[in-house]
Protein backbone atom coordinates (compact mmCIF):
# COMPACT_ATOMS: atom_id res chain seq x y z
CA UNK A 1 0.00 0.00 0.00
CA UNK A 2 1.09 3.51 -0.72
CA UNK A 3 0.30 6.72 0.96
CA UNK A 4 -0.25 10.13 -1.25
CA UNK A 5 -1.26 12.82 1.17
CA UNK A 6 -0.88 11.90 4.93
CA UNK A 7 0.38 8.98 7.27
CA UNK A 8 0.07 7.94 10.98
CA UNK A 9 2.98 8.05 13.09
CA UNK A 10 1.69 4.47 13.73
CA UNK A 11 2.07 3.31 10.48
CA UNK A 12 5.40 5.08 10.04
CA UNK A 13 6.73 3.31 13.25
CA UNK A 14 5.54 -0.20 11.72
CA UNK A 15 8.05 0.99 7.94
CA UNK A 16 10.88 2.62 9.90
CA UNK A 17 13.22 -0.18 9.20
CA UNK A 18 11.52 -0.92 5.43
CA UNK A 19 14.01 0.05 3.04
CA UNK A 20 11.59 1.15 0.61
CA UNK A 21 10.76 3.65 2.54
CA UNK A 22 12.71 7.15 3.24
CA UNK A 23 11.68 9.74 6.10
CA UNK A 24 12.93 13.29 5.58
CA UNK A 25 13.15 16.06 8.50
CA UNK A 26 11.97 19.10 7.13
CA UNK A 27 11.66 21.36 9.91
CA UNK A 28 12.65 24.79 9.60
CA UNK A 29 12.26 28.71 11.36
CA UNK A 30 12.06 31.57 8.86
CA UNK A 31 13.79 34.03 11.60
CA UNK A 32 16.29 31.67 12.21
CA UNK A 33 16.68 29.50 9.50
CA UNK A 34 19.68 27.20 10.90
CA UNK A 35 17.39 26.29 13.64
CA UNK A 36 16.42 23.35 11.84
CA UNK A 37 19.51 21.83 11.46
CA UNK A 38 20.34 21.58 15.08
CA UNK A 39 17.37 20.27 15.65
CA UNK A 40 17.84 17.42 13.57
CA UNK A 41 21.63 17.11 15.21
CA UNK A 42 19.79 17.16 18.92
CA UNK A 43 17.09 13.95 17.78
CA UNK A 44 15.14 13.06 14.75
CA UNK A 45 13.02 10.14 14.05
CA UNK A 46 15.02 6.87 13.62
CA UNK A 47 16.70 6.60 9.72
CA UNK A 48 15.49 10.10 9.31
CA UNK A 49 17.26 12.52 6.74
CA UNK A 50 17.28 16.39 6.98
CA UNK A 51 16.29 18.52 4.05
CA UNK A 52 17.01 22.51 4.47
CA UNK A 53 13.71 24.76 3.42
CA UNK A 54 16.22 27.24 1.91
CA UNK A 55 19.24 25.08 0.09
CA UNK A 56 17.21 21.58 -1.00
CA UNK A 57 13.78 22.58 -1.42
CA UNK A 58 14.41 25.62 -2.63
CA UNK A 59 16.16 27.69 -5.88
CA UNK A 60 18.55 30.95 -5.90
CA UNK A 61 16.84 34.21 -5.31
CA UNK A 62 17.04 36.81 -7.95
CA UNK A 63 15.08 39.72 -6.11
CA UNK A 64 12.10 39.05 -8.34
CA UNK A 65 11.31 35.37 -7.76
CA UNK A 66 9.86 35.40 -4.08
CA UNK A 67 11.90 33.78 -1.39
CA UNK A 68 11.80 30.90 -2.08
CA UNK A 69 11.56 30.22 -5.82
CA UNK A 70 11.16 26.62 -7.06
CA UNK A 71 14.47 24.87 -7.07
CA UNK A 72 15.53 23.09 -10.39
CA UNK A 73 13.98 19.68 -10.85
CA UNK A 74 17.11 18.13 -11.79
CA UNK A 75 18.98 19.34 -8.80
CA UNK A 76 16.47 18.14 -6.82
CA UNK A 77 16.09 14.94 -8.32
CA UNK A 78 19.72 14.00 -8.40
CA UNK A 79 19.80 15.23 -4.21
CA UNK A 80 17.00 12.40 -4.11
CA UNK A 81 18.33 9.77 -5.81
CA UNK A 82 21.34 10.33 -3.66
CA UNK A 83 19.30 9.61 -0.71
CA UNK A 84 18.05 6.53 -1.91
CA UNK A 85 14.84 8.05 -3.55
CA UNK A 86 13.56 5.78 -6.42
CA UNK A 87 10.06 5.80 -8.33
CA UNK A 88 9.13 2.89 -6.06
CA UNK A 89 10.06 4.53 -2.80
CA UNK A 90 7.18 5.56 -0.31
CA UNK A 91 8.43 8.86 1.36
CA UNK A 92 7.60 10.79 4.35
CA UNK A 93 8.34 14.15 5.13
CA UNK A 94 7.75 15.96 9.00
CA UNK A 95 8.22 18.96 10.44
CA UNK A 96 7.21 20.49 14.07
CA UNK A 97 5.18 23.01 12.53
CA UNK A 98 1.90 21.33 11.62
CA UNK A 99 3.16 20.27 8.07
CA UNK A 100 3.81 23.70 7.13
CA UNK A 101 7.70 22.74 5.76
CA UNK A 102 6.59 19.38 5.50
CA UNK A 103 3.90 19.75 2.74
CA UNK A 104 6.77 21.99 0.44
CA UNK A 105 8.65 18.93 0.04
CA UNK A 106 5.24 16.62 -0.37
CA UNK A 107 4.16 19.06 -3.45
CA UNK A 108 7.97 19.22 -4.39
CA UNK A 109 7.51 15.52 -5.13
CA UNK A 110 4.07 15.24 -6.48
CA UNK A 111 5.05 18.09 -8.85
CA UNK A 112 7.95 15.77 -10.15
CA UNK A 113 5.70 13.29 -10.64
CA UNK A 114 6.39 10.86 -7.74
CA UNK A 115 2.94 10.19 -5.71
CA UNK A 116 4.10 7.51 -3.09
CA UNK A 117 4.88 10.80 -0.79
CA UNK A 118 3.03 11.68 2.77
CA UNK A 119 3.51 13.83 5.41
CA UNK A 120 3.37 12.72 9.01
CA UNK A 121 0.14 13.89 10.10
CA UNK A 122 1.08 15.74 13.46
CA UNK A 123 5.04 15.97 12.98
CA UNK A 124 7.48 15.02 15.69
CA UNK A 125 5.09 16.43 18.21
CA UNK A 126 2.64 13.85 18.09
CA UNK A 127 5.44 11.12 17.27
CA UNK A 128 6.83 12.53 21.03
CA UNK A 129 3.16 12.15 22.42
CA UNK A 130 2.63 8.90 21.71
CA UNK A 131 6.07 7.89 23.48
CA UNK A 132 7.58 6.99 19.84
CA UNK A 133 11.58 7.31 20.16
CA UNK A 134 14.14 9.86 18.64
CA UNK A 135 17.26 9.29 17.59
CA UNK A 136 20.81 11.19 17.00
CA UNK A 137 22.26 8.60 14.96
CA UNK A 138 23.18 9.54 11.24
CA UNK A 139 21.22 7.11 8.19
CA UNK A 140 23.95 5.21 6.81
CA UNK A 141 24.58 6.36 3.57
CA UNK A 142 22.24 4.97 0.73
CA UNK A 143 22.88 3.83 -2.28
CA UNK A 144 22.39 5.95 -5.17
CA UNK A 145 20.06 5.42 -7.14
CA UNK A 146 18.52 7.95 -10.31
CA UNK A 147 15.23 9.60 -9.82
CA UNK A 148 13.76 11.02 -12.99
CA UNK A 149 12.21 13.88 -12.74
CA UNK A 150 9.09 15.08 -14.48
CA UNK A 151 7.63 18.17 -13.83
CA UNK A 152 4.11 18.47 -14.85
CA UNK A 153 1.70 21.81 -15.01
CA UNK A 154 0.64 22.67 -11.57
CA UNK A 155 2.55 25.78 -11.60
CA UNK A 156 0.67 29.47 -12.62
CA UNK A 157 3.67 32.56 -13.38
CA UNK A 158 2.62 36.02 -12.69
CA UNK A 159 1.87 36.56 -16.02
CA UNK A 160 -0.81 34.15 -16.03
CA UNK A 161 -1.92 35.68 -12.81
CA UNK A 162 -1.46 39.25 -14.08
CA UNK A 163 -3.56 38.42 -17.16
CA UNK A 164 -6.85 36.92 -15.01
CA UNK A 165 -6.81 39.96 -12.53
CA UNK A 166 -9.77 41.59 -14.80
CA UNK A 167 -11.33 37.69 -16.27
CA UNK A 168 -11.32 36.50 -12.26
CA UNK A 169 -11.39 33.03 -14.38
CA UNK A 170 -9.30 31.72 -11.95
CA UNK A 171 -10.17 31.42 -8.43
CA UNK A 172 -6.71 32.33 -5.95
CA UNK A 173 -6.57 31.74 -2.53
CA UNK A 174 -3.99 33.13 -0.17
CA UNK A 175 -2.78 30.40 2.77
CA UNK A 176 -1.29 34.09 4.71
CA UNK A 177 -2.48 34.44 8.57
CA UNK A 178 -5.52 37.08 7.91
CA UNK A 179 -3.42 40.33 9.27
CA UNK A 180 -1.36 39.81 6.73
CA UNK A 181 -3.87 39.13 3.87
CA UNK A 182 -5.34 42.90 4.40
CA UNK A 183 -2.30 43.96 4.44
CA UNK A 184 -1.71 44.10 8.25
CA UNK A 185 1.15 43.52 10.43
CA UNK A 186 3.59 42.58 7.48
CA UNK A 187 7.09 42.01 8.83
CA UNK A 188 8.26 39.40 5.90
CA UNK A 189 7.87 41.54 2.76
CA UNK A 190 8.29 45.13 1.63
CA UNK A 191 5.10 45.40 0.62
CA UNK A 192 1.80 44.46 2.41
CA UNK A 193 -1.43 43.28 0.88
CA UNK A 194 -2.64 40.12 -1.52
CA UNK A 195 -3.27 39.86 -4.95
CA UNK A 196 -6.53 41.60 -6.19
CA UNK A 197 -9.62 39.23 -6.26
CA UNK A 198 -7.78 36.69 -3.86
CA UNK A 199 -9.48 34.93 -1.46
CA UNK A 200 -7.75 33.95 2.36
CA UNK A 201 -7.50 30.43 3.73
CA UNK A 202 -5.37 30.88 6.72
CA UNK A 203 -3.40 27.52 6.24
CA UNK A 204 -3.18 26.58 10.12
CA UNK A 205 -7.02 26.63 9.85
CA UNK A 206 -6.75 23.04 8.16
CA UNK A 207 -5.56 21.57 11.45
CA UNK A 208 -7.12 20.72 14.84
CA UNK A 209 -5.88 21.67 18.37
CA UNK A 210 -3.40 18.90 18.38
CA UNK A 211 -1.78 20.00 15.09
CA UNK A 212 -3.12 16.73 12.83
CA UNK A 213 -5.01 17.88 9.65
CA UNK A 214 -8.99 17.94 10.52
CA UNK A 215 -11.17 15.02 9.15
CA UNK A 216 -11.49 15.07 5.28
CA UNK A 217 -15.42 16.21 5.31
CA UNK A 218 -14.85 18.98 7.10
CA UNK A 219 -12.14 19.99 5.09
CA UNK A 220 -14.14 19.43 2.04
CA UNK A 221 -17.03 21.46 3.17
CA UNK A 222 -15.17 24.67 4.04
CA UNK A 223 -13.12 24.80 0.92
CA UNK A 224 -16.27 23.95 -1.16
CA UNK A 225 -17.79 26.93 0.48
CA UNK A 226 -14.95 29.31 -0.40
CA UNK A 227 -14.70 28.14 -3.77
CA UNK A 228 -17.85 28.82 -4.25
CA UNK A 229 -18.84 26.76 -7.37
CA UNK A 230 -15.33 27.11 -8.57
CA UNK A 231 -14.14 23.52 -10.52
CA UNK A 232 -11.03 22.74 -8.30
CA UNK A 233 -8.94 22.58 -11.10
CA UNK A 234 -9.35 26.42 -11.62
CA UNK A 235 -7.89 26.71 -7.80
CA UNK A 236 -4.71 28.34 -7.42
CA UNK A 237 -2.88 28.50 -3.66
CA UNK A 238 -0.64 31.47 -3.06
CA UNK A 239 0.81 32.66 0.42
CA UNK A 240 4.07 34.53 1.00
CA UNK A 241 6.80 32.66 -0.53
CA UNK A 242 4.94 29.70 -1.94
CA UNK A 243 5.74 27.47 1.00
CA UNK A 244 2.52 27.67 3.19
CA UNK A 245 0.42 27.57 0.39
CA UNK A 246 1.19 23.53 -0.38
CA UNK A 247 -0.16 23.03 3.18
CA UNK A 248 -3.63 24.38 1.53
CA UNK A 249 -2.97 22.06 -1.95
CA UNK A 250 -2.34 19.17 0.21
CA UNK A 251 -5.71 19.71 2.32
CA UNK A 252 -7.44 20.16 -0.94
CA UNK A 253 -6.25 16.67 -1.83
CA UNK A 254 -7.07 15.45 1.51
CA UNK A 255 -10.72 16.74 1.08
CA UNK A 256 -10.65 14.81 -2.30
CA UNK A 257 -10.36 18.17 -4.12
CA UNK A 258 -7.99 17.77 -6.87
CA UNK A 259 -6.36 19.42 -9.36
CA UNK A 260 -5.29 22.86 -8.11
CA UNK A 261 -2.25 24.51 -8.68
CA UNK A 262 0.74 26.75 -7.01
CA UNK A 263 1.89 30.14 -7.71
CA UNK A 264 5.71 29.61 -6.34
CA UNK A 265 6.48 33.14 -6.57
CA UNK A 266 3.81 34.22 -4.22
CA UNK A 267 3.34 37.63 -2.44
CA UNK A 268 7.25 37.83 -2.35
CA UNK A 269 7.18 38.27 -6.16
CA UNK A 270 4.45 39.80 -6.91
CA UNK A 271 5.26 42.46 -4.52
CA UNK A 272 8.51 42.91 -6.07
CA UNK A 273 7.76 44.79 -8.99
CA UNK A 274 5.52 48.27 -8.19
CA UNK A 275 4.07 48.23 -10.90
CA UNK A 276 1.62 45.51 -10.08
CA UNK A 277 -1.50 45.60 -8.77
CA UNK A 278 -2.28 45.51 -4.92
CA UNK A 279 -5.40 45.27 -2.78
CA UNK A 280 -5.63 46.12 0.87
CA UNK A 281 -9.35 45.48 2.17
CA UNK A 282 -11.20 42.21 1.58
CA UNK A 283 -12.63 41.14 -1.99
Amino acid sequence: MSYSTLVSSATLADHLEDPAWRVFDCRHQLADPEAGGRAYVNGHLPGARFLHLDRDLSGAMNGTNGRHPLPDPQVLAVRLGAAGVSRATQVVAYDDSGGMIAGRLWWLLRWLGHDRVAVLDGGIERWLAEGRPLSTELPATAAKVVFEASPDDRVVSTGELLADVGERQLCLIDARSPDRFRGENETIDPVGGHIPGARNRFFRDNLDADGCFRPAAELRREFLALLAGTDAKQVVMSCGSGVTACHNLLAMEVAGLLGARLYAGSWSEWCSDPSRPVARQLP
